[in-house]
């Protein structure tokens, strides 16, 4: 029989597409002890957005839960995290410096290999990250990214156009040990996957190893891999219960069963894979488990959104009300699509993507371009599979007030000082940090998330359930303290008088039973509101500061992206309502601008 090799995902891409990787690592670290004990030697255990989500959920530092992962399953395991080109682990592009830094640090926190795609299918976006890669003594599995186009579009993703951008990538000379084929969206057809597969199996010849990784929101998951293997591919991806199906990869038992009484076989011990499952599980009870997280989303064929993404989005749009909007917003999705260059649905563009769905939605058709869909359509995160739409290049342009840009990425970022190594250090110093290259690496990648997690100002965002139900809410007295869990922290609460003491630290308080006033929706052109529900990362500006027209008064992300939001006139800042780490919604007024005469 015909030995299919596979990857444990569920340590990456199934916590990222279930929990929004908001998992504590001493929850997991048991787990991946025990799947490792129980055979499995190839592991993917971070990056993508695993490696932000420490620093920014857990209070974690991702370079010490490398570390540790590595000191728990020895030295034979081959373990694999996510590149995002020249973004690599972040949500912007970053410059050579830190794409050369990043291929280091891995090596030095244990990593073996590094999956490395672009979004864009720009193979100038993997030139100097692959070579980095192969530099630092890791192993590079390049990546050609793919989807099916919303109905009714072609011109792009499918065989004809992947076996175009192989080419591209052997004549280009990027070194790789094995190449991958990624659906982040799950909605690459079978019969495009086998032709596509077929055609860089007979292309590589039989020594390179073809990987195909996918997921199960569409519902086709299993059907994809089948046909992978059978055109030639080498690996797929699977992860386990109970993050496996829906927005995850399909079930390592599922895919077992699936070759049962073929001539495949994933050669592994399904009563080990049962009890390491099972305990997985438990291991999760008190975590929150979205219901969308599990689901087959018979919509996602028309618009291709990520498993990875679903859940991240769906939980920001439940943290503020706004749930009953994601199927229009989804549905809107396949437009940012057809009209944005056909750049394949995977973190960024996927985000970029479901940002301008979510304007489209709520404030009109293309009335507000987001800043990161913007870009992309005009050129700054490189060339797009075709040319986007130019009404909406045009309504780009205006609205972001930049021009088409047709340099490379690394061109344009390597001649930026605030992307460069010198102007990290420079912030680590003015904060009174240790300038280590961990560090200099945590500022670039999570911006002001990561000067936060530094200074120790960072709080835990773990969504845990409650073991039992309450009842009752509990009412607030001189009695006895109180505990209030907020989103996996504990606060413990005692009522004197006039003053209310939370874990210790003494306040003073008015305690009203009247509903606090709706705060009113300004109309004036002069106060700017929040395009996006997110929480407040920097206050740049204060109030009386004078500012000219597309000056950034604040940092907000929303999304997982960091978005500025920049005055619209010249002026004065008139009032700030906001302070930071603050939570807004859709809307909420951030700050006014007195306008100069």
């Amino acid at each position: 029989m015909k030995k299919v090799d596979f990857m444990c995902t569920a340590f990456r891409d199934g916590l990222q597409s279930v929990y929004g990787a908001r998992v504590l690592s001493k929850d997991v670290l048991p787990i991946i002890k025990m799947a490792h004990e129980a055979g499995i030697e190839h592991l993917e255990v971070g990056g993508g957005a695993l490696f932000q989500s420490p620093f920014f959920y857990t209070k974690e530092n991702a370079f010490e839960i490398m570390d540790n992962i590595r000191s728990t399953v020895g030295s034979s395991a081959n373990l694999q995290t996510l590149a995002r080109g020249v973004s690599v682990v972040a949500l912007t592009s970053q410059s050579s410096d830190i794409i050369d830094l990043h291929a280091k640090l891995f090596k030095k926190h244990g990593m073996t290999t590094i999956r490395n795609f672009d979004a864009l299918n720009d193979v100038e976006n993997l030139i100097f990250s692959g070579q980095s890669i192969h530099n630092a003594g890791l192993k590079h599995e390049v990546c050609i990214t793919m989807m099916s186009l919303p109905v009714g579009t072609s011109g792009a993703h499918d065989a004809d156009f992947y076996e175009k951008t192989l080419k591209e990538i052997i004549k280009s000379q990027i070194p790789f040990d094995s190449l991958c084929f990624k659906d982040a969206s799950g909605t690459s057809t079978p019969a495009v996957i086998y032709e596509t597969i077929k055609r860089a199996r007979k292309i590589l010849g039989d020594s390179v190893k073809i990987a195909f990784h996918s997921h199960d929101t569409a519902g086709t998951c299993i059907a994809q891999y089948l046909a992978a293997v059978e055109a030639g591919a080498n690996q797929v991806d699977l992860s386990l219960a109970p993050v496996s199906g829906g927005t995850c990869q399909s079930d390592l038992l599922s895919m077992w069963h699936a070759l049962r009484y073929s001539d495949y076989t994933l050669d592994i011990d399904p009563e080990k894979i049962l009890a390491l499952e099972s305990a997985f599980t438990e291991a999760m009870q008190d975590y929150f488990l979205p219901p969308e997280a599990k689901e087959v989303n018979p919509i996602i064929p028309f618009s291709p959104l990520p498993g990875g993404a679903l859940t991240a989005n769906t939980q920001m749009l439940r943290d503020n009300d706004l749930m009953d909007k994601f199927p229009q917003i989804t549905r809107a999705m396949a437009d940012t699509v057809k009209r944005g260059g056909f750049g394949t649905s995977v973190t960024p563009v996927s985000q970029f993507y479901f940002q301008q769905a979510f304007n489209n939605v709520m404030h009109g058709d293309w009335q507000k371009i987001v800043d990161g869909y913007g870009k992309m359509i005009l050129g700054y995160f490189g060339k797009t599979p075709v040319a986007p739409d130019p009404e909406i290049v045009k309504l780009a342009s205006e609205q972001l007030n930049l021009p088409v840009n047709t340099k490379k990425v690394l061109e344009i970022n390597d001649a930026n000082p605030q992307l460069r190594l010198p102007h990290y250090r420079d912030i680590l110093t003015k904060e009174n940090l240790p300038t280590t290259d961990e560090n200099i690496f945590i500022i670039a990648s999570c911006g002001e998330k990561g000067v936060l997690f530094l200074k120790g100002a960072s709080t835990i965002n773990v969504r845990k359930e409650a073991k039992s139900a309450i009842t009752s809410a509990p009412t607030l007295s001189s009695d006895q303290p109180i505990t209030i869990q907020l989103d996996g922290e504990s606060f413990v609460v005692e009522i004197n008088g006039d003053q209310a003491t939370v874990n210790g630290t003494t306040y003073r308080m008015n305690l009203n039973q009247e509903s606090a006033p709706s705060q009113p929706q300004s109309t004036k052109s002069n106060t700017i509101n929040a395009p996006l529900p997110g929480l407040i990362l920097k206050l740049l500006k204060p109030a009386g500061a004078t500012v000219k027209a597309g000056e950034v008064v604040l940092i907000m992300e929303a999304m997982k992206m960091e978005s500025p939001i920049k005055s619209h006139v010249d002026g004065t800042i008139d009032q700030i309502y906001v302070q930071n780490t603050q939570q807004v919604k859709s809307g909420d007024r951030l700050f006014s601008i007195k306008e100069r005469g």
